[in-house]
C-alpha cells in the first residue's frame, strides 16, 4: 500500500491535513457526522501488541482490541507475511466457475476440524453483518428444501447484536438501529435478554440468578407457542451478548433454550462473531455452553482483523440437505475466500492452536484477568456489577447499588467515563453505561494491570464527576 503523505508534524499540520480530509469526505459508521467533525477525528498510526499510537504520538491501550477482533494483537509479522505472501502469488479470484484456491480450501478444512461436531461444510463472507444476512437465507432455504415454507419467523433477543444489513439489523435487538431504516422487516420476532442485573428494574424483583435464567428461557417458549412453533424457522443468538452491554447468561438459561429449540423444531443459530476464536476461553463459545448449533457464523477473531474475512459453518442437517440439493445454490459475494483473507485467517487460526492461545485464555491469562477485574471493581462505589468471562469484562456504572438503579440516560454517564478514557490513553468501550474490556489474547498479567490502572483512574474521575464517593 502507498504510505499516506507525509507533512510534518512538530506543528500538528499533518494530523490537521487528514483531519481535514476525513472532515470533508468520510461519513463514519454509528456516528453524528456534524457533532465529529466539530470535535476532530483521532487518527491512529501504528499499533502494536496491545498498543496504539496516534499521529501526535500519543500512545494508548487498546482495551477493546479493535473492535473484539485483534486476538493476537497489532503487528504481528507472521500474518502479515501469510498475507503478502498471498498477494504475490494470488492477488484474486473468485469461487464462481467451479474453482477454489489453495488457502480457502485449507481454511474450510482447519475450522471443520475446531468447530462443534458436524460443522463439515463452510461458506465464506467479508463481515459479520454479511455473515448473519447469510445465515438467515441459508435458513430460510433449508425450510423450503424440507418442504416446510411456512417456518420463516427468525426469533432473536432483546439488545441482541448481528450486525447492519437489512435483515441483520432486523434480527439485531438493539432498537436505535431500526427506526432510521424503517425496520425491521417482517418476519422478525423477539425474546427476552436473559440480563439478570436489569431484573430488579424490569419488575422481576429480588429474583437470582438461576431462577432468573429459567424464567427468561421460558418466556421464550410461552412467545413460541404465541406465535406458533410451526411458523417459527431459526432462534439467532450470540453465547454472550456483547454490543448489548456484555450480558452473561445465567447457568440455567443455556439449557433451557437448546432444550426448546429441540422441543419445536426451531434451528439453533449461533453468532459468534464476537465469541469465536479464544475469546471465552474455548475455541467458540458454543463449547463454553454446550450448545448445539446448527449453523453458526463467525468474523472479527477469525483474521484477528487483519483481512475482512467472515464463515458461516453448517451443522450436519442443514450441512447434508444444503449441499446435497439438485439445483444450484443462488448467492455469493464477490470477494466470498479471497485467497488473500484466506491466508491470513489460516496463518492466525495456525498461530492461535500452534501457540495455545486458547488454552492460556482458558487456564491462565483469563481467570487472572477475571480475578483482578473483580478485586479492583467489585466494591466501587460507582459500580453495581462486574460480569465476564475469557477476555470479556464488563462494568456497569449505576446511581444506587443497593436498589440497581440506572442513572437516567441524559446524564449519558457511560458516555463521560469514555471521553476520559480518551483523555488518558485507554481504549475502553461504553455501552450505555456499561464500560466493557475485551483485550487481546496475547496480553500479558503486566499489561493487564497497566489496563486495570488505567480503567480504574477513569472510573473514578466519572465518580468525581457525578458526585459519588
Amino acid at each position: 500500500m502507498a504510505r499516506a503523505k507525509q507533512i510534518p508534524t512538530k506543528s500538528h499540520n499533518q494530523t490537521q491535513y487528514w483531519r481535514a480530509l476525513d472532515a470533508a469526505h468520510h461519513i463514519h459508521p454509528f456516528t453524528q457526522t456534524e457533532a465529529l467533525v466539530r470535535e476532530g477525528v483521532r487518527v491512529i498510526t501504528r499499533g502494536k501488541g496491545i498498543y496504539l499510537w496516534d499521529s501526535d504520538g500519543v500512545k494508548l491501550i487498546d482495551g477493546m482490541s479493535g473492535l473484539w477482533c485483534v486476538q493476537l494483537g497489532y503487528g504481528n509479522k507472521e500474518l502479515a507475511r501469510a498475507g503478502c505472501e498471498a498477494l504475490n502469488t494470488l492477488s484474486y479470484y473468485n469461487h464462481f466457475f467451479k474453482t477454489t484456491n489453495p488457502w480457502t480450501a485449507e481454511l474450510a478444512a482447519k475450522l471443520a476440524s475446531l468447530l462443534p461436531e458436524g460443522h463439515q461444510h463452510m461458506l465464506f463472507a467479508n463481515s459479520g453483518s454479511e455473515a448473519t444476512d447469510t445465515a438467515l437465507k441459508l435458513i430460510r432455504y433449508y425450510w423450503n428444501l424440507m418442504g416446510r415454507p411456512e417456518k420463516k419467523i427468525h426469533l432473536s433477543r432483546a439488545l441482541s447484536y448481528h450486525g447492519v444489513t437489512m435483515a441483520a439489523a432486523s434480527l439485531s435487538g438493539l432498537t436505535p438501529m431500526h427506526s432510521q431504516w424503517d425496520l425491521p422487516l417482517p418476519g422478525f420476532a423477539k425474546v427476552p435478554a436473559p440480563y439478570w442485573y436489569g431484573a430488579k428494574a424490569a419488575g422481576y424483583g429480588d429474583i437470582g440468578p438461576d431462577e432468573f435464567g429459567l424464567t427468561i428461557a421460558r418466556e421464550m417458549e410461552k412467545i413460541v407457542r404465541e406465535i406458533g412453533p410451526e411458523r417459527i424457522a431459526s432462534f439467532s443468538a450470540e453465547p454472550v451478548q456483547g454490543a448489548g452491554g456484555l450480558i452473561v447468561p445465567p447457568a440455567t438459561y443455556w439449557p433451557e433454550v437448546s432444550r426448546i429449540c429441540r422441543q419445536y423444531d426451531i434451528l439453533l443459530h449461533t453468532d459468534e462473531v464476537i465469541t469465536g476464536f479464544g475469546r471465552t476461553g474455548e475455541w467458540f463459545g458454543s463449547f463454553t455452553y454446550d450448545l448445539k448449533p446448527d449453523i453458526l457464523t463467525m468474523a472479527k477473531g477469525l483474521s484477528s482483523g487483519y483481512q475482512p474475512i467472515s464463515a458461516i459453518s453448517l451443522g450436519n442437517r442443514m450441512g447434508k440437505t444444503i449441499a446435497s440439493a439438485k439445483e444450484e445454490l443462488v448467492h455469493g459475494y464477490t470477494y466470498s475466500g479471497h485467497p488473500v483473507a484466506s491466508a491470513v485467517a489460516l496463518k492466525n487460526v495456525e498461530i492461535l492452536e500452534r501457540d495455545g492461545i486458547v488454552a492460556r485464555v482458558r487456564e491462565s491469562i483469563g481467570p487472572y484477568f477475571q480475578r483482578r477485574v473483580r478485586e479492583i471493581f467489585s466494591d466501587h462505589p460507582l459500580i453495581g456489577e462486574v460480569r465476564g468471562l475469557g477476555m470479556l469484562a464488563a462494568m456497569e456504572l449505576v446511581q444506587d447499588k443497593t436498589a440497581r438503579r440506572s442513572f437516567p440516560r441524559e446524564r449519558n454517564v457511560g458516555t463521560i467515563c469514555r471521553d476520559h478514557c480518551f483523555a488518558n490513553g485507554l481504549v475502553m468501550r461504553a455501552i450505555r453505561d456499561t464500560m466493557v474490556l475485551a483485550p487481546a489474547l496475547i496480553i500479558t498479567e503486566a499489561e493487564v494491570e497497566k489496563l486495570l490502572v488505567k480503567a480504574k483512574r477513569c472510573i473514578d474521575l466519572t465518580a468525581r464527576d457525578l458526585g459519588v464517593t
